[in-house]
Formats: C-alpha cells, structure tokens, sequence
C-alpha cells in the first residue's frame, strides 16, 4: 500500500511539473504574440512534416532492431513486427506514466514470443546507458560548433567562478576544481557502499550501478558494429529531423544543422524531465531560440510546440494502432502455424 502511494505521488509528481512548464512557457505570451505564433505556423513549409515523420518513424525502428541485438545474448530472436510494436507501445506508456513504458514493453513482447520478461531488464538499463552517453556527445558536439551562440550563456554562468582576480581564466581554480571533481565521485561511491542499507541510498546505488553495468555489458553483443551503427543512425534520424523541423520555419529556417544540434541537446533534456516532454521541451526550445536572438514568446514557442507535437502525434498514433494490432497480428500467426502443423498431419494419416 505504502508502496502504490510513492508510486501514483510521483506520477503526480512529473505530470504537475508538465503542467507548470506548460503555465510557464505560456504565460508571458499576450494576445499580439498568438497573433504572430499563427502567422509564423501558417506561413510554415508544411510538406517538411512528411519526411519529418518517415525519419521519426525510421529512428524507432531502428532503435527495435538495436534492442533485438540485444537480445541476442540472451538467447532470444524475437519478430520485427513484435520488437517494433512493443516499443511503440512502450512510448505510449511513457507519454503518460514515465519508466512505466519499459515494463510494458519487455512484459507485452514475453507474451507472444519466447522471452522472459524480467531477463530484458538488462537489456533496457543497457540502451538507457547508451542513450545517457549518446546526449552527452550531442551536447559535446553543440558546445564545440555553437560555442558562439550557447558558449556565450555556458561562459555567463561557469566563467566567473573560474576567473582570477584580474578577470583572466585561472588555471589554478581549473585544476582545483579538477581535484575536487574526483574527490567528491570518489566519496559518492563510498557513501553508496558504506550506507547500501538506508532505503533510498540503496535504491540511487542500484541505478548507478545499473548504469555502469549496462555500458560494461556492451562487450558481451555479439554484433557490436552493428549495435554502434545502429546507436549512432538512431541519433543522425533524430538530428536530421529536428533539423528539417527548424527549417519548416521560415523565421529559423536559417539556423542549419547546428541550430538542429543545439535544439536536439535542450531538447533532450525536455523530454527526460517530465512524461513524453509535455511542457518542458517547448519552453526549453523556446528560451534557446532566444540566444539565437529570436523572440522567446513567439518564434520560440512557435517552434518549440510544432516540434513537440509531431513527436508526441506520432508517439500517440502509431502506439494506439499498434495496440490495436498487436493481439490481432499474433492470433492471425498463431492460426497460421496451427494450420501448417494440421496440413503435415493430415498428409501422413493419408
């Protein structure tokens, strides 16, 4: 009971804080600004929207192929059409009840193909440490090819606290901080071994180490360029994509594939901090746009909402379809292997 309490107070939790960044991306917004978030939505090069959605799509897929390799340690071969709608399914979930979309998705695919769901635990604490590492080098790759644009905002908070007395950078407080980085990793591990017993400490030791098991377990793929390939062309789709979105905008069609690098990183985070981004990645794209020196309240928004809203449609269509489908689709192979096991039968009874 205790139990189902957390639960549903933190589902609460993550959907509340939807609701405000929604309030707090809409808020300043004044009649003259819808005004203009129309007129920049109807002058929009709507025929973009297509190959948005075959890149998007594509990404899925593909990210369901990376899954199956896998699996493939483990022993399992399960069919595309089970691996993709599973993950399908499993975004669905996750637009409205965050991390519950993993379970559903390992549990659903054990039910019509031979896999045990509790021995994909594994195999999604892996592709959520990939996928950790995967944003890190986004946000690496914007920093070095948009330091003009975000470097400036990065420098505004961090460079003062690194500067001397003469205003310079300072080597000393570099390599100190330096120190102090490794210092405080170093005793966040052994307070995670020291205090295992406390509830929480033990549960922040099991992701941690969860996470650090799963990129430790990418050695044992037997296939491991083609889980590389696969990571690395999942992130391309979802960079390409992004940026065809910016470009649908005639007011950011100008900011290119680095305009595209920076939204994907801001973007990212967006849909980590609350279910299926709803709120945060607008308002995030939004306050980006404003160091390109666009408008926050009206270019921003405008580019923000499109973007998430193709995502989150996409998401939501084809997961209910393949609900929909699902049960269907394996009732219908389910018949078909009965009636070719019943035909070999028949023949030698003859």
């Amino acid at each position: 009971m205790r139990k189902s309490f957390f639960t549903i107070l933190q589902y609460a939790f993550f959907l509340g804080l939807g609701i405000l960044f929604v309030w707090l991306s809409v808020k300043d917004i004044r009649h003259e600004h819808w005004l203009q978030i129309k007129s920049a939505m109807q002058k929009a090069r709507h025929w973009i929207i297509v190959p948005v959605i075959l890149m998007l799509l594509l990404s899925h897929y593909l990210r369901a192929i990376r899954w199956k390799i896998l699996m493939e340690p483990l022993g399992y071969r399960p069919g595309n059409f089970n691996t993709f709608a599973a993950v399908m399914i499993g975004y669905l979930v996750n637009a409205g009840v965050p991390r519950l979309g993993e379970v559903v998705k390992c549990t659903i695919l054990s039910k019509y193909e031979k896999v045990r769901a509790d021995k994909l635990v594994g195999t999604i604490v892996m592709e959520r440490a990939v996928d950790m590492v995967s944003l890190l080098v986004v946000f690496v790759l914007a920093l070095v090819f948009q330091g003009k644009i975000i470097g400036g905002y990065v420098r505004s908070l961090f460079g003062s606290f690194f500067a001397g007395s003469s205003g310079a950078t300072s080597i000393i407080k570099i390599i100190v901080s330096i120190i102090v980085f490794v210092i405080v990793i170093a005793l966040f591990f052994y307070a995670l071994k020291k205090f295992a017993h406390i509830g929480i400490v033990n549960k922040i030791r099991t992701v941690v180490y969860g996470i650090l098991h799963g990129l430790d377990s990418i050695r044992h793929i037997k296939k491991k360029g083609w889980f590389v390939f696969h990571s690395i062309a999942i992130w391309m789709l979802y960079l390409g994509s992004t940026t065809l979105g910016i470009y649908a905008l005639q007011e950011t069609d100008h900011l290119g594939i680095g305009g595209g690098l920076t939204t994907l990183a801001v973007g990212s985070v967006g849909m980590i901090a609350t279910p299926g981004g709803i709120g945060a990645y607008p308002l995030l794209v939004a306050k980006l746009m404003g160091l390109y020196g666009l408008d926050e309240n009206t270019i921003g928004n405008a580019l923000g909402w499109l973007l998430w809203s193709v995502q989150t449609v996409i998401i939501l269509t084809v997961g209910i379809v393949f609900s929909a489908l699902f049960s269907y689709y394996n009732k219908k192979q389910k018949n078909i292997e009965n009636r070719n096991a019943y035909q070999p039968q028949n023949r030698d009874l003859n």
